[in-house]
């Protein structure tokens, strides 16, 4: 369950560093409620798995002085999991300090070889090896904790316990004397139990936050595009209560020589006749504000139009500056992005080149065939591109069900419930063969 939440948190998540104390100044909450964790809880089993697959149990050997024996030495070699199945496992949440989660019944057979030695009274010295498996049913309780490290969610699990039901030892053949076998049953399984527990938490913990870092890599890609990026490194320590939990981020738009696509504004003056020349520059990057009324996208551009004279000789040249605000409303259905334009206005700022009349003509026409014809189709473009791109970045992999985008002022309010990320937890798995 840690590592299926730390999956989800790690969503949002880059390198930077973080704040200690309980403000944080954050762009984005990521909220998890508890009913969601149950959802990630659905899969704790692979990732158990995995942490009992992967640990490396070392040989356990010594001695022990037996009556009528003398000193046994003995050795378990090899030790691997053979079978291994859970039956369930639950999550609870506890307020300001942990993930509590329990795992029961956890059936797994260890196999390898036993081998011992001694020396008969006669002086005979005696060794042997055999195959044997450990049949073994567990339960397992894992108190997690979640800090930030330079950005990263990060886990530590200091309380780890591993409960044995049942510790058998099977001889393979059992022709060897029954001394044998209640000898390493008993003495064997305390130091098997010890072992078994400081291999599988440790694992645990490792593999929790090697999926913290495969998934903030991934989350890293899916947030970026060519010289677009987002800082969306932690603020501080994610927040446990006993409903939710909760993450806080920075939310930075970082560009790296970010340059204005000239195609798109292009759009908007598309309907001039086709011997005039039009060009379109954005003098500042679009300032993008959230507000009650939706996503407010204001910017300035400069348009320039060359119309040829009757001689064909010479140009003459119009521009215009303005401010343009633009009120969008995004939502989300069926795996696509759709746009709905709820405000337009122009705010003229300099002419040059025409007379007031004309001027007010020309902007007139320039309005009208903005709100008509170009947003529209630029809408239309903008979400077919945005939609390819989520889908490029894997979002239509996600069972996103009745998501919700609701503007507020000064934050955008994403709700939604969701399926298990099964793609992600396969990518993972498959990472760690």
């Amino acid at each position: 369950m840690l590592a299926a939440t730390v999956l989800t948190l790690a969503l949002l998540g880059n390198v930077h560093a973080c704040s200690k104390g309980t403000s944080h100044k954050a762009g984005i909450v990521c909220r998890i409620t508890k009913p969601a964790l149950l959802v990630l809880n659905q899969e704790t089993a692979k990732v158990i798995q995995s942490a009992f697959q992967r640990a490396n149990y070392p040989n356990i050997t010594g001695e022990k002085a037996m009556m009528l024996l003398g000193q046994v030495k003995y050795g378990l070699h090899n030790i691997q999991i053979s079978h291994l199945s859970i039956a369930s496992s639950r999550v609870e949440l506890v307020e300001a300090k942990s993930i509590d989660v329990s795992i029961q019944n956890v059936s797994v057979v260890f196999k390898g070889t036993l081998k011992y030695g001694y020396t008969t009274a006669w002086g005979l010295g005696i060794d042997r090896s055999v195959d044997f498996e450990i049949d073994s049913a567990i339960d397992l309780q894992i108190n997690t904790q979640l800090t930030c490290d330079s950005g990263r969610v990060r886990t530590d699990a200091p309380d780890c316990y591993l409960s044995f039901h049942k510790l058998l030892l099977h001889l393979q053949g059992e022709r060897e004397p029954g001394w044998i076998k209640q000898l390493f049953t008993n003495f064997i399984s305390f130091t098997l139990k010890l072992v078994l527990k400081g291999q599988i938490c440790k694992e645990i913990n490792v593999i929790s936050n090697i999926m913290a870092d495969f998934v903030q890599t991934r989350a890293a890609s899916i947030l970026s595009d060519g010289d677009i990026g987002v800082d969306i490194s932690l603020t501080g320590d994610p927040i446990i209560t006993a409903s939710y939990l909760e993450s806080h981020h920075k939310a930075v738009l970082e560009t790296w020589g970010f340059n204005t696509n000239q195609e798109i504004f292009q759009e908007v003056v598309g309907g001039f006749p086709s011997q005039a020349q039009v060009t379109v520059h954005c003098l500042k990057m679009p300032k993008i504000s959230c507000q009650n009324k939706g996503v407010v996208v204001n910017s300035s551009v400069m348009v320039k139009f060359l119309f040829p004279r009757p001689d064909q000789q010479h140009s003459v040249a119009y521009t215009f500056e303005e401010d343009i605000m633009t009120t969008v409303q995004a939502s989300y259905s069926k795996k696509k992005l759709f746009l709905s334009l709820l405000d337009f206005q122009i705010t003229p700022k300099t002419v040059s080149n025409l007379t007031e009349s004309s001027s007010e003509s020309v902007q007139s026409f320039l309005q009208s065939m903005i709100t008509t014809v170009g947003i529209p189709e630029v809408m239309s473009r903008l979400e077919a591109v945005f939609t390819a791109l989520m889908n490029s970045k894997g979002l239509s992999l996600f069972d996103i069900i009745n998501p919700e985008i609701i503007t507020q002022d000064g934050f955008l309010l994403l709700q939604m419930d969701f399926g298990f990320p099964e793609h992600l937890l396969v990518d993972f798995l498959q990472s760690l063969s």
